[in-house]
């Protein structure tokens, strides 16, 4: 299986402007992610996807592949998909399997991705299919919060629903350690590994009701009939959509040994 990452990152966030050259340690947010997703063994090649001249600038700095995107694309997915139509009509390759890999998960281990593709090259890759990581929920308040996005799954761990309430509902109690006592709720990580044709009926579908409603564009092909299949994992995430989870992120990584350089 012959697969690709993309990193898409816009400068022009909305809770925190400039937020993919966040200084994290010495190191740029992006490049964070890059570095991450470098460590996946099962990429043949990672580029990062952007609107902003400062943002490529910082990625060439690196050694960071870049494809130019226009600023006008409506989401993340929409701009993985023109990235990859332009770095296949740029190179004439093509690739089994697309991996959106945030721009906003600087903790991101390589090992995530490899498990999402070991994961899509089980299925049948002419399919519409998606693997995308979970992990299970442990604390009460990131059911409440609409920031953390849950899903509910089939005994095969096929996604039924996306939503940022609480799901699936537990009737018998409101209280909820009793929720997390009965039953297993996850938590989704915004990281997706498509087949080609998945990522390209993206492309071609509108958005849909419940995309609008809950702004998640995964539920475009949910609703469409897609796959998507959730992997567990352990390993630790910190979106960064404002400046303190930024600071968490430096946080954690002086508890792991870095320091500023």
């Amino acid at each position: 299986m012959k697969a690709l990452g993309i990193i898409p990152a816009r400068y022009a966030a909305t809770r925190f402007p400039a937020k993919p050259l966040a200084d994290l340690l010495g190191k740029s947010m992006i490049q964070r992610v890059w570095e991450g997703a470098m460590e996946a063994q099962q990429l043949s090649h990672v580029l990062v996807a952007t609107n902003d001249e400062r943002i490529a600038s910082t990625c060439a700095g690196f050694g960071a592949d870049v494809v130019m995107t226009a600023p006008e694309l409506p989401s993340g997915t929409d701009r993985i998909l023109s990235a990859y139509r332009i770095l296949t009509e740029r190179t004439g390759q093509t690739f089994d399997a697309i991996v959106n890999i945030q721009g906003d998960e600087p903790l991101l281990r390589g090992s995530v991705v490899d498990d999402l593709l070991t994961a899509l090259a089980g299925h049948d890759l002419t399919q519409n299919i998606v693997t995308t990581p979970i992990k299970r929920i442990i604390a009460p308040d990131e059911l409440e919060t609409p920031h953390i996005v849950k899903v509910a799954l089939t005994p095969a761990r096929r996604a039924l629903y996306f939503s940022r309430s609480p799901i699936p509902h537990y009737r018998k109690s409101a209280v909820y350690a009793d929720w997390l006592e009965a039953s297993t709720y996850w938590k989704h990580i915004g990281i997706y590994a498509y087949t080609a044709s998945a990522l390209m009926r993206f492309g071609e579908l509108p958005p849909s009701r419940l995309e609008e409603m809950e702004q998640l564009e995964q539920l475009r092909l949910v609703e469409d009939g897609t796959a998507f299949y959730c992997v567990p994992t352990e390993e630790e995430f910190v979106a960064v959509d404002i400046e303190n989870d930024a600071e968490k992120v430096r946080h954690i990584l002086r508890e792991r040994g870095e320091t500023n350089r």
